[in-house]
């Protein structure tokens, strides 16, 4: 699979270097390498969980040798030489870095009737992009309105970019205390949608759903009441008087809305930050696009799906 880096380098003299290679079709990619079926006798004994091992995710970046007889690894030098030449880093910046590979793979209409989009990180871009498309085609709201793009989500929501960690409460803190206000007034008045995709029922595998309370494709934005590991295990549960409330807002707004779990009560589930909202003291539910293929390498969502999260959190925003 064709792999981009991505990220960002701050040199010894404080500088940041922002990297991105591999997006333009004349600029390199990167690979991981695989063994091949012939000699993977031993390796297809593993289970799944264990088929990919941490340790063998090894990224092929180059291969040529520096033209010189001097030096030990002739290889890597010569890497550190382009890399010194495009970004005038070195090896002793990479201990400064955050730098990332992801798929090289451009976002696609997918079927024949182009109903839908394939790309890799929709979960949870396709739920990211339109919150803050909605907020910026916000021109007056009511009350303050406020979009927060969070980071760390997938390894549990902390450090101090993460949800988990208090610069929200903070930011919050400082507005209401500028307006003549306590930071406990502001929250108990505050009303939230966490923007996070759901499972989408997948006919190929339906023994892990349950129809009757799943999310499906092409029926507008889902909203997820509670998620949590087996039943409510580890997260947010909605109010009834809350769900009430997004309900009619959107019932009366003609957003195309739909109710949907994440599996099977007792087949496994997950997480969201909406957990870590609602221990501000704020109303708050999970929201988004349901997905196919969540987590693989290039997920597909419906058209439709996307356009009704976006005409949500605009409405949200509006009321």
């Amino acid at each position: 699979m064709p792999l981009s880096l991505h990220g960002v380098v701050i040199k010894g003299n404080g500088e940041k270097v922002d990297v991105s290679i591999g997006e333009k079709d004349d600029e390199p990619k990167f690979v991981i390498s695989d063994l091949l079926p012939h000699l993977a006798k031993e390796q297809m004994k593993r289970t799944l969980s264990e088929g990919i091992k941490g340790e063998e995710l090894n990224i092929i970046i180059g291969s040529r040798r520096l033209d010189t007889e001097d030096g030990g690894n002739l290889v890597k030098l010569n890497i550190m030489k382009i890399l010194n030449e495009k970004y005038g880093i070195v090896e002793e910046d990479f201990l400064s870095a955050e730098l990332e590979l992801v798929p090289a793979m451009k976002a696609s209409d997918i079927g024949f009737d182009r109903s839908m989009i394939g790309a890799y990180g929709h979960d949870d871009r396709v739920c990211a992009y339109p919150s803050l498309m909605a907020i910026l085609d916000t021109d007056y709201p009511e009350y303050t309105a406020i979009c927060v793009l969070t980071d760390k989500e997938e390894t549990g929501s902390d450090g101090n970019t993460g949800l988990n960690s208090s610069y929200l409460k903070y930011f919050i803190e400082d507005i209401a205390r500028m307006n003549g206000f306590t930071a406990s007034e502001v929250f108990k008045n505050v009303k939230c949608l966490s923007a996070d995709v759901n499972a989408a029922f997948d006919p190929s595998f339906p023994s892990v759903s349950e129809k009757m309370n799943s999310s499906f494709i092409n029926r507008g934005v889902v909203v997820t009441k509670y998620t949590g590991a087996r039943g409510k295990s580890g997260t947010s549960d909605a109010s009834a008087e809350f769900m009430g409330w997004v309900r009619k807002l959107f019932n009366d707004n003609n957003v195309i809305w739909q109710i949907g779990e994440l599996g099977k009560v007792d087949e496994g589930g997950g997480g969201t930050v909406a957990m870590y909202i609602a221990n501000l003291d704020v109303d708050v539910v999970d929201v988004g696009v349901p997905v196919l293929s969540m987590h693989s390498p290039y997920e597909v969502v419906s058209k439709i799906d996307v356009y009704m999260t976006y005409k949500a959190f605009l409405t949200f925003f509006q009321k």
